[in-house]
């Protein structure tokens, strides 16, 4: 397959070409030239698009898909399409399973499933067998067979013990443990923040301390250690100083935010929709800022939408009985296209996760793999149902006012627009 790109702006800092625009042609998936204007002598295919823009393939760390088990949240097939028209080239997909993804066979079950995309599927293992936090599952298989990572998807690991354990045994074969960073004991049964708008709405807090004593612990332990380890999905201002304070001492901790805790915060509850009941919690104004300054000084190194797709008997309920999560793929980049740093929403997409979970960065240079995402950082629209591409609709972001649309991906020699 041959194909040119006409008149695309590269956002891309690793290449050559940052920030110029260029006309791209690709051959059989590998980038053959980039000049300021390409004749089209072979009549190959082109794409020639309003305002278009490119990066290198963005990677999602924190992707739910459900199968197997869930399907009727989502599919694979499903997941992996809605990732490609969202701009993602590459997700890291969680192991709550049903089997729960904790040995070589789930692994490679997973990984058969999604052979032939544009978008590359990569598991994540779960620590502990079952997700109990009782015993370390097979990590080492399961490295061997694919997974990039292993973790307990929010669920903390409540015994310190084994968090140490699977720290130092992961060094043996250059292993990424990820501790979710929740104290259960404080968070208890807690389904919003702890402040003022829980008491006003008669919700159950669930305090920053649970986030902030949690990730406390895991850096002392990995201080002893060593080893490598990421904190996903961080919330509160204190827990960016916490691992602002880890990196300026040497260690090997990296995290990772939230779409939607970057640009909302409690205020949102006030209608009791459950599709705002995420873990963890919407914070404060205050809590997002600091967010916002630990992405640009690089404390925060990951930004994912920590897409969960939760079908409609579990999701439009009762706030108190509804399950934790939204769907975040598709609208990640409006959201944030406005409110973060270009070069940092990017990188924070793009060679900060793959260098982290250790997966190959193409950057935008000849002779390169075309593994790309094209987007217009300008169109501004209303997100409503309609650009909803996953089986279940638990949207945080519905009828919010988004800008920055993406056109799709080019990645394994695939076009999805």
């Amino acid at each position: 397959m041959t194909l040119l790109i006409k008149s695309a702006t590269i956002i891309d800092k690793t290449s050559p070409f940052h920030n110029q625009t260029k006309d791209i042609l690709i051959e059989n998936g590998i980038i053959l030239k980039i000049e300021n204007s390409i004749e089209n002598k072979g009549n190959f295919e082109e794409i020639q698009l309003d305002n278009l823009h490119i990066s290198q393939g963005w990677f999602d760390t924190s992707v739910c898909f459900g199968e197997p088990g869930f399907e009727e949240r989502e599919t694979i097939e499903n997941g992996l399409n809605t990732a490609a028209k969202s701009g993602f080239t590459a997700v890291a997909v969680n192991p709550n399973t049903s089997p729960v993804a904790d040995n070589k066979a789930t692994i490679e079950f997973i990984k058969n499933k999604a052979c032939g995309f544009a978008t590359s599927l990569y598991p994540l293992g779960s620590l502990t067998k079952n997700s109990e936090s009782e015993d370390i599952a097979e990590l080492f298989d399961m490295k061997n067979y694919g997974a990039i990572a292993f973790g307990d998807y929010k669920k903390p690991i409540s015994n310190a013990n084994l968090l140490k354990i699977s720290l130092q045994y992961a060094q043996n074969f250059d292993g990424l443990i990820m501790s979710y960073p929740q104290d259960n004991s404080i968070a208890r049964n807690g389904l919003v923040n702890e402040e003022k708008n829980s008491t006003r709405l008669g919700l159950k807090g669930l305090p920053a301390l649970a986030e902030e004593m949690q990730i406390a612990r895991d850096l002392f332990i990995l201080e002893y250690t060593s080893g490598k380890l990421h904190i996903p999905s961080i919330s509160t201002a204190k827990s960016v100083q916490l691992i602002k304070d880890a990196k300026k001492k040497g260690l090997q901790v990296t995290c990772s935010v939230t779409a939607h805790n970057l640009v909302l915060t409690d205020d949102e509850l006030m209608d009791f929709d459950s599709n705002t009941k995420v873990l963890p919690p919407l914070r404060t104004s205050k809590d997002i800022n600091a967010l916002i300054k630990g992405l640009n000084d690089g404390v925060i190194d990951i930004i994912t939408s920590d897409h969960n797709p939760i079908d409609i008997e579990h999701k439009k309920v009762e706030y108190s009985n509804a399950k934790f999560g939204t769907i975040g793929l598709e609208s990640l980049f409006g959201a944030l296209n406005k409110v973060i740093d270009t070069d940092v929403l990017i990188a924070s997409l793009t060679t900060n996760p793959r260098k982290i979970f250790n997966i190959e960065i193409n950057c935008i240079k000849v002779g390169e793999k075309a593994d790309l995402t094209l987007f217009n950082p300008d169109d501004a629209y209303t997100f409503t149902e309609a650009h909803i591409l996953s089986t279940s609709k638990n949207s945080i972001f519905l009828n919010k006012k988004l800008t920055g649309r993406v056109y799709g991906v080019i990645a394994n020699n695939k076009t999805i627009l």
